[in-house]
């Protein structure tokens, strides 16, 4: 009869309710689980737009409160910039000028402070290597040594390891050790490029305890000059 399906294709339609009900929930489980995904990617990507928009107009209003030399006011930003978005680069940027102005202003426990959220909190390795090295000269200068070893002992970058070394020196001539702080400046000195001005800095730091930067280059050079 031309109202009722052939067998064929009652064949067909059987098998398709067969498939279906085994793997029917199966599939739409799977597309569902695709569609959500896909919508929280793109909920995750406007979030950190969003975030980031919000967090450097909060940054702009930092940065003139530290162009007006306002650490209370810089402060107090800053403190906001943490706490609603700290995974940003702008909350890392702020905790090096933050401490920087804290600093100039006198308020060294302050930025000490500063120095040791974005040592242990920005999002960028970076400015966690930085935030470091800079937290641990102003732990030498407030003499807590040990601390500050502690600090240097984190700086785990290769890009920054001569900046540690020479760090490293600075805190070992305050603690009377000339011969360790030697050694630490010889090893900034040979890991730094001879193209960076900071290496003279480092090669009068080893003039200052009688030494050459590179005492085999010199050696052989006296060498030379004597066999002639």
């Amino acid at each position: 009869m031309a109202s009722h399906l052939d067998l064929e294709e009652q064949e067909q339609l059987d098998q398709l309710k067969a498939f279906w009900k085994r793997w029917g929930n199966l599939i739409t489980w799977g597309i569902t689980l695709v569609l959500a995904v896909f919508a929280a990617w793109n909920g995750w990507n406007w979030w950190q737009r969003d975030q980031a928009a919000k967090a450097a107009a909060m940054y702009d209003e930092f940065d003139r409160a530290v162009q007006a030399a306002e650490a209370d006011k810089a402060g107090h930003v800053f403190a906001d910039l943490k706490e609603r978005y700290p995974r940003t680069s702008y909350a890392a940027q702020a905790a090096l000028l933050a401490a920087k102005l804290q600093f100039d202003k006198g308020q060294a426990d302050t930025a000490r402070a500063s120095l040791a959220w974005g040592s242990d909190n920005a999002a960028e390795d970076e400015y966690r290597q930085i935030a470091r090295l800079r937290l641990a000269g102003l732990q030498m200068d407030a003499k807590q040594y040990d601390e500050a070893g502690k600090t240097l002992d984190k700086v785990n970058s290769i890009e920054f390891s001569a900046l540690q070394a020479d760090r490293r020196g600075d805190l070992l001539i305050l603690q009377n050790k000339p011969e360790l702080a030697r050694a630490e400046y010889q090893k900034a000195w040979a890991a730094m490029s001879d193209k960076q001005d900071y290496r003279r800095l480092i090669e009068a730091k080893l003039a200052t305890l009688g030494v050459a930067a590179a005492p085999d280059a010199a050696a052989s050079a006296s060498a030379k000059g004597a066999g002639k």
